[in-house]
């Protein structure tokens, strides 16, 4: 198995451990705006995936990521199973030629432009978008512009994961069940988003183990956390 290749592995692992982790947090948020059911079903499906990319012969990253999204789109029930799994296969071909800083990014840019069309949702709607557009848009960012490090960009792009879940807290939500709640929506924060920083922390976790970390990780002050609304709209 290549290197890129056992990361890979390795990440959906600990994703799926990470998630089984949060199950219980990730109900209680979802029984506040939505129907209880997302720790569940994204633990379940984690783990399924888990399984799934331990059975390849000889792994790719893109190979890993695409039986990722096929199993979570059988296995994780409502809409969850289309945006995160259909998202993933749709994105997966971005790395095909290998796992470099800048097919991470093109993956990224792709994976975020699936879960928006899927979802019809944007940034301030209540949904993991919050989460993953502030935390795509560092990436590349960190990458194309500031010329940093991946650990360090992907560690930028953690930190604006978190302050978009923070987002989520204060607004009314627009879009799934939770709109239907309308003002009582507010105070909540999105199960969605936060189990996309789960996902983003666990990635973190694994890449400082697969590749040379600096002695000491920038200071995320500078990360943005919510893009402005022309960026979103590109």
């Amino acid at each position: 198995m290549s290197e890129a290749g056992e990361a890979a592995v390795d990440a959906v692992e600990a994703v799926a451990e990470r998630i089984e982790a949060e199950r219980s947090h990730l109900t209680e948020l979802d029984s506040a705006i939505g129907d209880a059911d997302h720790g569940g079903n994204m633990a379940r499906g984690w783990a399924a995936a888990a399984e799934a990319v331990a059975e390849l012969d000889d792994p790719d990253p893109a190979t890993v990521v695409k039986t990722t999204g096929k199993t979570l789109l059988s296995e994780v029930g409502g809409a969850s199973g289309p945006l995160y799994g259909g998202s993933l296969v749709f994105a997966s071909p971005e790395l095909s030629d290998g796992l470099t800083a800048e097919s991470a990014v093109a993956f990224a840019e792709t994976y975020l432009e699936k879960v928006q069309d899927r979802g019809d949702a944007r940034v301030g709607d209540k949904t993991m978008v919050d989460a993953l557009t502030p935390a795509v848009h560092t990436f590349k960012k960190s990458i194309e512009t500031d010329d940093v490090e991946p650990i360090e960009a992907l560690s930028k792009a953690v930190a604006a994961a978190e302050r978009g879940v923070d987002f989520t807290v204060p607004i009314r939500a627009s879009k799934g069940r939770a709109s239907y709640l309308g003002w009582r929506s507010v105070g909540h924060q999105d199960p969605g988003a936060t189990s996309t920083l789960y996902i983003m922390e666990a990635l973190l976790d694994v890449a400082t183990e697969h590749v040379e970390v600096p002695d000491e990780l920038p200071d995320h002050a500078d990360s943005p956390t919510i893009p402005d609304a022309e960026a979103d709209d590109d």
